[in-house]
């Protein structure tokens, strides 16, 4: 009967369900406030326990005792009275008081020490402190644990070393063109590269007929190799090279050489030697007046000045005949001249178009208290050549190599010099033996 016998009977609730508040009749007071949501941690221990199902109860009537249908079950604990207020159902439920003062490292997750903490903690995998004894001594691995060959790792260093360094000569085959240069293998990882304008000395129109595939080519190397392992290099400067070199030592050696003009300026007319262009001043020319006209004409010209690092590579047509003197000249030579100049260290003597220089120390072997004691000004002499320095322009004399005891040109000149020709047999032997002890 309706409104009468026992309620219905409490159906078991879900602790995580939030009980609906019911509906506020019109013109009542507004309900309370409710506390914003927070972050919480609930520990097994504390967790309230779910309330336990309630045995099933028949209904009856209003007031009759209920009458159980099965075995009689304990009692169950009587579950705490909950507010009707969200509010304070939050507070019994949660304990809100027992978090204040909390720190968001505590919210987040347990202290090391605690058990049962929350989910995410639950499910980390433990940390390496807590790892078995002597399983990080097991992971650790040293140099030693690995497999090295050293021949194996110092090969491979060779293999991979960049080929050619900036100013090496290296030797090469030519495996490929393009227009705007050739391709050399030199042995790198990649190939060398030679621009079109340092393919050699001059102007190159055909690059195939003058670097044909396969031909085998020493070139130097101008750049070192970029990220993608190509070098650059030049046969023209290879080329240059050598010229300057070949220059040089016919500097050294007073070489004349035969150069043809090609051009003039106010100053004087140029040509080419060994590929390099050779400047002769207007000074240095024998017509050095109308020298437009020589164009086109072969010089003979000496050596003035030759500087690989400037380029400055300045000849001479007037030093040629001195030069070509020279070339004549040479160590234990007996010559004849005359005394031209009378210093305080020597005498320079005239040898046909180049001097000698006899020095107070190679007149004689006794002693000599004024120099004109032994030649004047003007006089004629034959000494013996005892050093050539075409490059320098210096010839070494000696006359005391032509006494028999020292100082006999200083009692008997003229019979020294008129059996000089038998005494200089004697005197390049004592020369020759002389740069054999010396060399």
């Amino acid at each position: 009967m309706a409104g009468t016998g026992n309620p219905a009977p409490r159906q078991p609730r879900n602790p995580a369900q939030r009980p609906t508040p019911p509906a506020r009749p019109a013109g009542s007071a507004p309900a309370p406030l409710r506390k914003p949501p927070q972050v919480l941690m609930i520990k097994k221990e504390d967790e309230a326990a779910p309330d336990p199902p309630l045995a099933p109860t028949a209904s009856g009537p209003a007031g009759a005792t209920p009458v159980a249908t099965g075995p009689v079950a304990p009692a169950p604990v009587a579950a705490p009275v909950r507010s009707a207020s969200p509010a304070a159902d939050d507070d019994d439920r949660f304990d809100l008081a027992g978090i204040e003062g909390l720190t968001m490292a505590d919210l987040l997750g347990p202290a090391p020490d605690r058990r049962g903490g929350s989910a995410r903690s639950a499910g980390r995998a433990p940390a390496a402190a807590e790892a078995p004894p002597g399983e990080s001594s097991r992971q650790a691995r040293t140099v030693d644990d690995f497999d090295f060959d050293e021949e194996a790792f110092l090969a491979a260093l060779d293999e991979n070393a960049p080929v050619g360094t900036t100013g090496e000569v290296v030797q090469g085959v030519v495996i490929g063109m393009e227009s705007d240069g050739v391709y050399v293998d030199i042995g790198g990882k990649a190939p060398g590269f030679m621009p079109k304008s340092e393919c050699g000395l001059g102007v190159i129109t055909n690059l195939k007929e003058r670097f044909p595939k396969g031909l085998p080519i020493e070139v130097l190397v101008t750049r070192e190799q970029n990220a993608d392992g190509m070098v650059t290099i030049s046969a023209r400067a290879l080329a240059l090279r050598q010229s300057w070199e070949k220059v040089r030592q016919l500097e050294k050696e007073g070489k004349v050489v035969q150069v043809k003009v090609n051009g003039f300026n106010r100053g004087g007319v140029t040509c080419d030697l060994e590929g390099l262009r050779g400047f002769i001043p207007r000074s240095q020319l024998n017509e050095g007046e109308n020298h437009e006209a020589l164009v086109g004409q072969t010089l003979g010209v000496a050596f003035l000045e030759v500087n690989a690092e400037t380029r400055k590579l300045v000849l001479s047509e007037k030093r040629a005949a001195t030069a070509a003197r020279f070339a004549t000249l040479e160590v234990g030579q007996l010559v004849e001249g005359q005394v031209v100049s009378v210093k305080p260290y020597g005498f320079f003597v005239d040898l046909g178009g180049v001097s000698g220089l006899l020095h107070q120390s190679s007149i004689t072997g006794g002693a000599l208290r004024d120099l004109r004691e032994a030649f004047q000004q003007g006089e004629h002499l034959k000494a013996l050549i005892t050093a050539v320095d075409p490059a320098r322009g210096r010839i070494a004399l000696n006359t005391a190599l032509l006494e028999g005891p020292p100082g006999e040109l200083l009692i008997a000149k003229d019979t020294v010099m008129a059996e000089a020709e038998d005494r200089a047999h004697r005197a390049r032997s004592l020369l020759r033996q002389q740069e054999q002890d010396a060399g």
